[in-house]
């Protein structure tokens, strides 16, 4: 068995600590066997090799309407796009692709591995298209989700089309 990290970072632009975490909050493993940690009150998704040694950090930075989704607890009244990751999933597929999500705004994210986002789905609320607090993805492949939507008490089977001209 092997463990590694402690707590710390400072929140909102923890680059400076790696290996360090405040709430990690899910983990996922690609065929590479590198390790991604959901560094939820950091703001980041930490990735390191089996023996822990830090490789790179991946950032959430889409920009959203910070006035219909405020940052819950930030003080701060000009908050970073960059938001929380509170999910992992690596799909199994030939092409490996990473989906997250995050609580406010209620987007779900698909990266590469190398943590470009390709596609970004949802908001926060309770419609179709609308998530609040995801707790869990399963991803049997790169176009098929299974969403944990904790607040809205419900499940949810995700089925993604590529916009046209697009793969």
């Amino acid at each position: 068995m092997k463990s590694w990290g402690s707590r710390g970072g400072s929140g909102v632009h923890a680059n400076e600590n790696p290996s360090q975490f405040n709430t990690p909050h899910n983990i996922g493993i690609d065929r590479q066997n590198n390790v991604y940690v959901a560094d939820r009150g950091n703001r980041r998704i930490q990735v390191f090799d089996t023996d822990g040694n830090f490789k790179r950090m991946i950032h959430l930075n889409v920009p959203y309407d910070k006035k219909r989704h405020p940052v819950l607890g930030n003080l701060n009244p000009n908050p970073p796009d960059e938001t929380q990751p509170w999910t992992i999933c690596i799909t199994n597929t030939p092409t490996q692709y990473l989906f997250t999500s995050d609580s406010e705004p209620g987007r779900i994210y698909k990266l590469t591995l190398d943590g470009k986002i390709v596609g970004v789905l949802g908001e926060s609320g309770r419609a179709a298209g609308q998530f609040n607090w995801i707790h869990g993805i399963a991803c049997p492949s790169e176009n098929t989700l299974f969403v944990a939507d904790m607040n809205n008490w419900r499940a949810l089977k995700v089925t993604l089309r590529a916009a046209p001209g697009t793969r």
